[in-house]
């Protein structure tokens, strides 16, 4: 019941250890994408299922540890992932923008999207209840406490209804922890300086990092302190038992049109080569050569009108309610992520996400299509695409203003 939660929480916390049955974890794989590869383990999340009572231990730790590092500036400015007032749209925002930015004043930005393999499942503690005592200031029986929950931990696999025996987890952090990924955040922290020591620019969120610097066709430092910059970055994580994943780490080159494709000599990672792309997945939005957002745009016109048919063949045995959640799970969802990075896409790119919504609301209430949609989407309280792109950044702009946003967006 309620009191033995309690007493379990507050006891923890008194003696400073987390009993071993709250470090038992059940492990369930999940395929990463539909349609991989079933055989391969390469292909599967290996999510944690903890006890209740133990994510209900680590929601109270987190909240003083979250206190802590922002009452003592202690987060990397530069990281978005598992804050408050922080998310994939902020990151890319303040990324978007610095790239508009220099395409505006005639440079070329070379962006690269680093890729670490299992990253959450490498962690060593030893380093990472180093970096906690040296570099966030956790001492004495608060360190004594992180180090019981993260020694002897145990797991085992369930899948189905058969389970595997149990084994020891003697490294990483458990995928599906209130702490795990706050720790994992608080382990990459000396990335940033060592970026910074090299003059890029850089974002993150969780272990996804992007590195960023611009130049003009006359620069002739900018490629070799890229180049430095890797290298010390793979060596950093060679040091802490992270692994780069060369083969898909992403390579763009951003700006105008005049200037795209740009001549350079090959940038490497350990004698990889890295191939620029025409396009990349960035948090979930397609990156082009000159920020046009028309590949992202046509993705999501793809994928939105395929849910959309699946809806119309439910549609007659679904209440206008029912349908109403599955449009906008299915659709709405896919229109607003991340929309406030298309401000200033053409009028052209735009309405082809107008013509979704304009279906789904037709859709929706069964509107012929000769019917005019204005009314159709003021009766639904919908705003149109362009309309929920300036609201978007409108809320933004409102949060920045009252501390309630990112401090690289203010």
């Amino acid at each position: 019941d309620i009191f033995c939660i309690i007493t379990t929480v507050i006891l923890s916390l008194i003696i400073f250890i987390v009993p071993s049955p709250l470090k038992l974890a059940s492990v369930s794989p999940i395929l990463k994408k539909p349609g991989l590869d079933p055989t391969s383990s390469h292909n599967f999340w290996p999510i944690s299922n903890l006890p209740f009572i133990s994510k209900t231990l680590e929601r109270v730790v987190a909240a003083q540890l979250k206190t802590h590092l922002t009452s003592n500036n202690l987060y990397e400015t530069f990281q978005s992932g598992f804050r408050s007032h922080h998310s994939t749209e902020t990151a890319l925002l303040k990324v978007t923008n610095d790239l508009l930015l220099s395409s505006d004043s005639g440079q070329v930005t070379i962006l690269i999207l680093l890729d670490l393999s299992a990253a959450f499942d490498t962690i060593n503690h030893s380093i990472l209840l180093s970096r906690l005592q040296s570099s966030i200031n956790i001492t004495g029986t608060a360190l004594t406490w992180f180090t019981s929950y993260l020694t002897n931990r145990q797991q085992f696999i369930k899948v189905n209804n058969c389970t595997s025996p149990t084994a020891p987890l003697s490294h990483g952090v458990p995928q599906g922890s209130v702490l795990g990924p706050l720790l994992f955040i608080l382990y990459l922290l000396p990335l940033g300086n060592i970026i910074r020591r090299h003059n890029l620019h850089f974002h993150c969120y969780a272990d996804d990092i992007q590195l960023y610097i611009s130049t003009n066709t006359t620069a002739t430092t900018t490629l070799p302190s890229l180049s430095s910059c890797l290298a010390d970055i793979k060596s950093w994580m060679r040091k802490n038992f992270l692994l780069l994943n060369c083969d898909k780490t992403d390579l763009i080159f951003i700006g105008p049109k005049s200037l795209t494709p740009f001549p350079h000599s090959p940038i490497t990672i350990d004698n990889t080569t890295l191939s620029p792309s025409a396009h990349i997945r960035n948090l979930g939005v397609i990156f082009d050569s000159n920020l046009t957002f028309e590949p992202h745009i046509n993705q999501i016109t793809k994928t939105a009108y395929f849910h959309l048919r699946n809806v119309a063949r439910l549609r007659p045995f679904l209440s206008f309610s029912a349908a109403e959640t599955l449009i906008h799970a299915f659709v709405t969802s896919r229109l607003d992520y991340c929309n406030s990075v298309l401000f200033g896409s053409t009028s052209k790119v735009l309405n082809k996400l107008q013509l979704i919504q304009n279906s789904a609301a037709r859709l929706l209430t069964r509107t012929c299509s000769h019917d005019h949609i204005t009314p159709v989407l003021r009766n639904l309280h919908w705003l149109p695409i362009s309309h929920r792109i300036q609201y978007k950044l409108l809320l933004l702009t409102f949060k920045s203003i009252h501390n309630l946003a990112p401090s690289y967006l203010t």
